[in-house]
């Protein structure tokens, strides 16, 4: 069998984890890398082709798909230069920082027939499915509460974008917020945001939200996202109709700080090569985790808070 070839474009924090993923999973070959940064460019895989620039890769090197892990801001010109350039593309989340740029890829896909793929990393975490299994046979849901605490600080190193508003596209609720409605999503199908809070810095930064969000079969959903919390903390939480509660914890078993990243990102792309043979359909969650981003911050305007309410940096 003929693996894809692959290209990575971006090479900032999560790189790590593609390149582990391409190396361990066997489901495709790394055939060339862009960045920027020529720092960056000088750590990756000695071997492999390297650019300076998304669109010289495109036009020189010889492949089937590219993986974009570029700033959140850069996410919708490089995706549609990929698909109008016929390659398949795995974006990072979120697919774009505007549902109308989201859309707009979704219609260069369609028009370019190329897969457009949003890789949401923890719908592949061992203990979240682990969860959706144990569950599976017993009463409805009821409710659901996903958290995702971190300090940005911490999880951004070089890649400080994350803190620019205009980069990240807002901040905990742009980033983390994909991620967490996804999960959502996967537990409860399609969902409505019902009510959100957001708390920014003085830098105008999103660090703080509460998100309650309500599924067609009437269960609820809450969403907590906290960006200058200490340490990490990444769960799931349901409670069944008939009062059972039950819990993943993501980081379960992975001491390491972004451990369970590792066999996430195995599943990202074991999928996306499923979606690239054919074995499996591609589904447009990218979009749908894009509106709720969308809708949350649509709130802003009447929960915002006080000066003196105002969330501070650590």
């Amino acid at each position: 069998m003929t693996l894809p070839r692959i290209g990575l474009i971006g090479l900032g924090v999560i790189s790590r984890f593609y390149l582990a993923a391409l190396e361990r999973a066997a489901c495709a070959r790394l055939v060339a890398v862009c960045d920027a940064d020529e720092t960056r460019l000088a750590v990756a895989p000695a071997q492999v082709p390297r650019y300076r620039d998304h669109r010289e890769l495109l036009r020189a090197a010889d492949l089937d798909a590219v993986v974009v892990n570029v700033p959140n801001d850069l996410h919708y010109p490089v995706c549609r230069d990929a698909l109008a350039a016929g390659r398949a593309v795995c974006v990072e989340k979120p697919l774009a920082t505007h549902p109308l740029d989201g859309h707009h890829l979704a219609q260069f896909s369609q028009q370019s027939g190329a897969v457009l793929f949003t890789s949401f990393h923890r719908r592949y975490n061992r203990e979240v499915n682990a969860l959706r299994e144990r569950i599976a046979s017993g009463a409805p849901i009821a409710s659901l509460t996903v958290r995702y605490e971190e300090t940005i600080e911490e999880h951004a190193g070089r890649d400080r974008w994350y803190l620019d508003p205009e980069r990240c596209g807002g901040g905990c609720v742009a980033d983390n917020g994909p991620n967490a409605f996804d999960l959502v999503r996967l537990f409860l199908g399609d969902v409505r945001v019902t009510e959100a809070t957001v708390h920014r810095d003085t830098q105008g930064v999103d660090r703080q939200a509460r998100v309650l969000l309500t599924a067609s079969s009437g269960a609820a959903a809450r969403v907590v996202l906290d960006w200058s919390c200490p340490g990490e903390r990444k769960t799931v939480e349901v409670r069944l109709a008939d009062g059972t509660v039950d819990r993943a914890d993501m980081l379960a078993g992975h001491p390491e700080f972004k451990g369970s990243l590792w066999h996430e990102y195995v599943g990202v792309l074991r999928d996306f090569t499923d979606v690239l043979s054919g074995r499996r359909t591609n589904d447009p969650d990218g979009l749908a985790a894009l509106e709720l981003v969308a809708a949350t911050y649509a709130y802003e305007g009447r929960s915002r808070p006080h000066p003196e309410q105002e969330v501070r940096r650590p």
